[in-house]
């Protein structure tokens, strides 16, 4: 296995390219950022008629959003009485109804756009790690009950049948949710934006951003970019900007280990359902299928870093751990990725100048969140009115002890992964 070998790129059926940005212009909406959120927001007000330029400084999903485990989630990691604990009830009620359809959005703009993603809507399953895990999920179905979340439990024995290891004490099925290839969609949203109208250019870098008369002013490799409004897209990938606006955020690392497609008689007990899955653990790990039958499993960690040995070492074992049949199997391929988390792990959206919204925080939840935090974010940008927005805008946001934080969150997963899943 290499360092960094991305599956999604190795797989991906939605190749996008786009040239660099040059010359001087003007448009009615300049993005940065051509992730989920990007390249949905550009979508939108490209089909609304508006003039588009996205601009991204590496390639269309070459952040989070080609790094993500591909899980199309309804709702956030919060459970919901937490959410409007610390939103309040009108807000928080607005936005849990707001991601409760994200999986159904998502799902429809596939069909909508024929985006070749490996579309799979057969639900997800929270698995209970340990008892205690158990009764976090009662819990959170109890909760999500009450808000009209179709959810059921499972036992430990149904899991096991669902799933094809008996490592868990039950699980909760979500059949809002499903699983893509998230690479594959980001570039299709791309792909999509662009046939509607809108201009995207990749390798294309914003160094600068200021508010000029009337509008914006975005300097890109030499040139300059003027939009009346402007939507900043960049989440954990954030380059810099400028005084204009600076995200303020922890960055939290999660890695991903898969095998090459397992012969049949492996892989027809695993996951036959085609469901996504992560766990109850504070550590937080993840395992799924793709199309093509590799196992794929993911946890808390920098691959990439200092730590990455000891991540990919958790994976090999974590694997076998599961399905012992897989011992002897490999995992060919590596890849990391960052977070944009919130200490309240809400996902945030700045009004930072006029005519000019940044969305970011997703905490682990891009695909749902940020198709519906971008759509509706072009919507208002367009509009001039904030009333469809999912939460509402703020002026700024802070974060405090950012690298220790971070740095914690790493120690820590570094430490769990050391130690567990030893057989």
């Amino acid at each position: 296995m290499t360092s960094e070998r991305n599956l999604w790129r190795a797989t991906s059926r939605e190749g996008f390219a786009a040239p660099v940005y040059s010359g001087d212009r003007s448009v009615d909406l300049a993005i940065i950022g051509a992730g989920f959120t990007g390249s949905a927001a550009a979508l939108e007000a490209a089909r609304q008629g508006a003039s588009v330029c996205l601009l991204e400084a590496e390639t269309v999903g070459h952040g989070g959003s080609g790094r993500n485990v591909g899980l199309v989630n309804a709702g956030l990691w919060l459970p919901p009485d937490q959410v409007t604990a610390q939103m309040g009830e009108g807000p928080g009620r607005r936005l849990i109804a707001a991601l409760a359809e994200a999986p159904s959005r998502v799902f429809d703009l596939i069909a909508r756009e024929g985006i070749d993603c490996e579309a799979t809507r057969a639900g997800t399953l929270h698995l209970a790690h340990a008892p205690g895990g158990l009764a976090d999920l009662r819990e959170r179905l109890r909760q999500g009950l009450a808000h009209g979340a179709p959810l059921s439990l499972l036992t430990a024995e149904e899991t096991a049948e669902r799933t094809g290891s008996r490592a868990f004490h039950g699980a909760l099925f979500d059949p809002r949710a499903g699983t893509i290839q998230p690479l594959a969609y980001a570039q299709g949203l791309a792909r999509a934006a662009a046939r509607a109208g809108a201009k995207l250019h990749e390798h294309s870098r914003v160094s600068a951003l200021s508010r000029e008369k009337g509008g914006w002013r975005l300097e890109v490799r030499g040139h300059v970019l003027r939009a009346t409004r402007v939507l900043v897209a960049t989440n954990a990938y954030h380059l810099g900007l400028g005084p204009a606006f600076q995200p303020r955020f922890v960055p939290v690392h999660y890695c991903q280990y898969a095998t090459d497609p397992l012969p049949e008689s492996l892989r027809k007990d695993i996951l036959p359902g085609g469901e996504g899955c992560w766990d109850t653990a504070l550590v937080m790990s993840s395992v799924r299928m793709d199309r093509a039958g590799r196992l794929i499993i993911g946890g808390i960690g920098n691959g990439g870093g200092p730590g990455g040995a000891i991540h990919a070492d958790w994976a090999a074992r974590k694997m076998v751990a599961l399905y012992p049949a897989l011992l002897g199997q490999k995992l060919v391929h590596g890849w990391s990725g960052r977070i944009a988390m919130t200490g309240d792990h809400i996902p945030k959206i700045l009004a930072f100048g006029p005519d000019a919204l940044a969305c970011f925080g997703y905490s682990g939840r891009g695909i749902g969140p940020g198709t519906v935090f971008g759509t509706e974010a072009a919507r208002a940008l367009l509009s001039g009115t904030c009333t469809s927005l999912p939460v509402d805008p703020v002026e700024a946001h802070e974060e405090a002890f950012v690298p220790a934080r971070a740095a914690w969150v790493e120690t820590g997963a570094c430490a769990t992964h050391a130690l567990a899943a030893r057989v």
